[in-house]
């Protein structure tokens, strides 16, 4: 172990709690990544508006499952991993990590902007009260404006920005002797695969399913990290 008074011994001492938090965010993370895919592969999300409406009648929380009701979570923990980044980078590059930091919160916050999932689920309960076929219209209407939004501007920041917060991140891991190399090169991977956003047609899909494998990996790897950090600060 290094002697007390270097950086890093600084850093586990004074941050632990904060790394054994990122550490359990991250185990989440991973949970909800192979439930989000199991449930996309056995109920593959609607296309159009009138099919998630019949879906959100059938079942209201495999409706808000199929509008990613579990990347809400998933965000909300994403910060306590950034977080954790950030304490222990941060003296290896401040600025850096400071800029990766705020553009990882912001895209976060676009990511909430974004989701119209209990949107859909109100409308579709108003399009199945609707007495006539004029008022159904109108909320078909109005889901198609919420599916635009779903899938639209704010998302894109959401994706291109963590992909960038992703992207400096590793870079300052290559550079630090908290992490290994090989998780940089993982996070590195992760984050050229999520420069294009989802949503950009078929190759935006190849390339977020792509993603998925360096992301688990590498997300895994700081797990261990921020427990093994955890242990010594305490």
């Amino acid at each position: 172990m290094k002697p007390a008074h270097t950086p890093t011994a600084k850093i586990e001492t004074q941050w632990n709690k904060l790394f054994l938090f990122g550490g359990i965010a991250g185990l989440v993370m991973l949970g909800i990544m192979v439930a989000q895919i199991t449930i996309f592969i056995i109920w593959p999300p609607p296309e159009t508006v009138p099919d998630f409406f019949v879906l959100f009648q059938k079942s209201w929380l495999l409706g808000l499952l199929s509008m990613d009701l579990l990347y809400l979570i998933n965000n909300a923990v994403l910060i306590l991993i950034y977080l954790a980044l950030f304490m222990a980078l941060k003296h290896t590059h401040p600025s850096a990590m400071l800029i990766a930091l705020v553009l990882g919160l912001v895209g976060i916050a676009a990511y909430y902007a974004s989701n119209t999932a209990f949107e859909m689920l109100r409308l579709s309960q108003f399009y199945a009260e609707a007495a006539d076929e004029t008022q159904k219209a109108v909320f078909l209407g109005a889901g198609e404006a919420m599916l635009a939004i779903y899938k639209g501007t704010a998302f894109d920041v959401y994706y291109v920005l963590n992909g960038i917060m992703l992207l400096i991140t590793a870079a300052v891991m290559l550079k630090s002797e908290l992490f290994s190399r090989a998780t940089a090169i993982w996070g590195l991977a992760a984050g050229v695969l999520m420069s294009i956003p989802s949503t950009a047609g078929t190759i935006g899909l190849i390339f977020s399913l792509a993603s998925l494998v360096p992301w688990a990996v590498f997300l895994a790897l700081v797990v261990r990290r921020f427990f093994k950090l955890a242990k010594l600060g305490s």
